[in-house]
């Protein structure tokens, strides 16, 4: 939504903005086209605010992030208009132009939440925390005209609908996963995504950093992770790795979007790209030879050795320093090499490396096997609706992510003729990636223990931005809306048409989405 994702949008893609038609811009967008669906919005009829050269962007005073986000407003809207938009502080509400304000926002909204009010003379934004504002600015960019989005000026005019919005997540976790062990992408690209994935209010970026085919981290006490380790991914291309100030840079770029980045180094097994790296991390003291293959299940770490607790404690402390999140995701699927004794000792050491860097472990659902300790959160991505070993952990307390893999996994191929992706877990549209609660899908598993979703994005067959982008659109924003919007607003027919609306927006940005069948695209989009 930002001037950084405007100008990020020439990679891989050619932008769209001639074959919008001019006309368009003078179109009042619908009240009801936002995704994901607010709580609460109430249109006012005959009523729009129009964005004009006087017009003035104000933020609360004394607050840097409202101060950003208010920049990040005007970024967007100054290359369509043509128009100035100069930011100032100012409390109270003005009397006219765009304000985004720390005060005045009903309790309910929570820290995520926010009311926005549309009338003929302003445009208010208030909420208790800028987490909010931030989240109302992505509904009010929903609601401009597609061209504000054109990186040249535009005819305009440039008209808001009225109304009235209250506004805040059903879940406080909204994630995205990018798997950049299997191909590497650059910084620009994982920002380019950041900016795609917070105008559906996701909150937290999951970059799956090791695997198999690749480590994507710099570690200065294991030097050759990323030099060896990451020299190589899938299909043999060269690969590369992420210098700790790259992923620095990333982690800033994701916190100036509200999002929070989940590293995730993945074990015990998915580690042949570390056990290349170094020998002596092996049973036998023989390092294994750079795999780009495509299988799983065949490396692990070497859980009697002290020494992989020393590497463990050093690459997890590095990584921690880096990140200020919460989280640390230490993986811990698909260890058919490992077995389940030894599983359960090696999730219990890694743990408690884990806490004594101050972070909170997320692991997939397979470290349910283990004990957890109270604070772990576990992710379930299987294909079933029942897991005992998790409904077990469930009952004794443990928080839940959901990404059932044949509802959320976005390398999944639509349908058989789909060339990129994969198809173990099915297909998915649109219909199947929007059509399951969260809330209730799993046994033992209820609302209240679920932290809220995830859609991950494997990438054994994803190689640029526009895979990327055309696995994960149309198909992430109906994740996203399972996890901001209340059940009640839940309705396929309704969030179809609200799709749909989106057409128009993303081939403004140059963003390589698939046309599926089951939603009516605007003409020319």
């Amino acid at each position: 939504m930002f001037r950084a994702l405007i100008l990020s949008f020439a990679i891989g893609v050619a932008l769209s903005v001639s074959a919008v038609p001019p006309a368009a811009a003078a179109t009042v967008v619908s009240f009801t086209s936002v995704v994901p669906a607010p709580v609460s919005a109430t249109a006012t009829a005959g009523v729009t605010y129009s964005i004009t050269s006087g017009t003035t962007i104000y933020s609360e005073p004394g607050s840097t992030p409202a101060a950003q986000t208010a920049g990040q407003l005007a970024a967007l809207l100054r290359p369509s208009t043509g128009f100035p938009l100069p930011v100032v502080s100012s409390n109270p509400a003005p009397a006219d132009g765009i304000a985004l304000l720390l005060s005045g926002a009903p309790a309910s909204v929570g820290t995520q939440g926010y009311q926005l009010d549309v009338t003929a003379t302003s445009i208010v934004v208030r909420a208790n925390q800028p987490a909010g504002l931030f989240a109302g600015v992505q509904t009010l960019h929903q609601l401009l005209p597609v061209t504000a989005d054109a990186t040249t000026v535009q005819a305009g005019p440039w008209p808001v609908p009225g109304g009235h919005i209250v506004d805040y997540p059903r879940f406080t976790h909204r994630g995205a996963m990018l798997d950049v062990a299997r191909h590497f992408f650059t910084v620009t690209q994982v920002e380019r995504y950041i900016d795609e994935i917070s105008l559906y209010k996701i909150d937290y970026l999951h970059l799956h950093l090791s695997d198999d085919q690749g480590w994507r981290i710099a570690v200065n006490s294991w030097p050759n992770l990323a030099a060896y380790g990451g020299s190589t991914e899938v299909g043999g291309g060269a690969g590369g790795y992420y210098t700790q100030a790259d992923y620095s840079a990333i982690v800033s770029y994701a916190a100036a979007r509200f999002v929070t980045v989940i590293p995730e180094i993945d074990m015990p097994g998915h580690t042949n790209a570390a056990l290349a790296s170094y020998a002596q991390l092996n049973c036998n003291g023989v390092a294994p030879p750079l795999y780009t293959g495509t299988n799983v299940g065949f490396s692990s770490l070497c859980v009697p050795l002290a020494l992989t607790y020393t590497f463990i404690d050093q690459v997890i402390g590095e990584l921690a320093a880096l990140t200020p999140g919460p989280y640390i995701h230490i993986g811990g699927d698909e260890a058919s090499s490992t077995n389940a004794t030894d599983y359960a000792t090696f999730v219990d050491h890694v743990q408690q490396i884990v806490a004594a860097h101050g972070k909170t472990v997320i692991g997939w659902h397979n470290i349910a096997g283990a004990t957890l300790l109270p604070s772990t959160v576990a992710q379930f991505w299987d294909t079933t609706t029942s897991n005992a070993p998790l409904a077990a952990a469930v009952a004794n307390g443990t928080k839940v992510i959901m990404s059932p893999a044949n509802k959320t996994y976005l390398d999944m191929k639509y349908n058989h003729k789909t060339t990129l992706g994969q198809n173990w877990a099915g297909y998915i549209d649109v219909s199947t990636a929007y059509g399951w609660n969260p809330g209730a899908y799993l046994t033992g598993v209820g609302e209240s223990s679920v932290l809220g979703v995830e859609a991950p994005l494997w990438t054994e067959t994803i190689v640029t931005t526009p895979n990327i982008e055309y696995m994960a659109f149309p198909r992430l924003p109906a994740i996203a809306e399972l996890g901001w919007s209340p059940w009640s607003t839940h309705s396929l027919t309704a969030f179809n048409l609200r799709l749909g609306a989106q057409g128009p927006r993303w081939k403004v940005m140059g963003i390589n989405y698939y046309h599926s069948t089951q939603i009516t695209w605007p003409t020319g989009s």
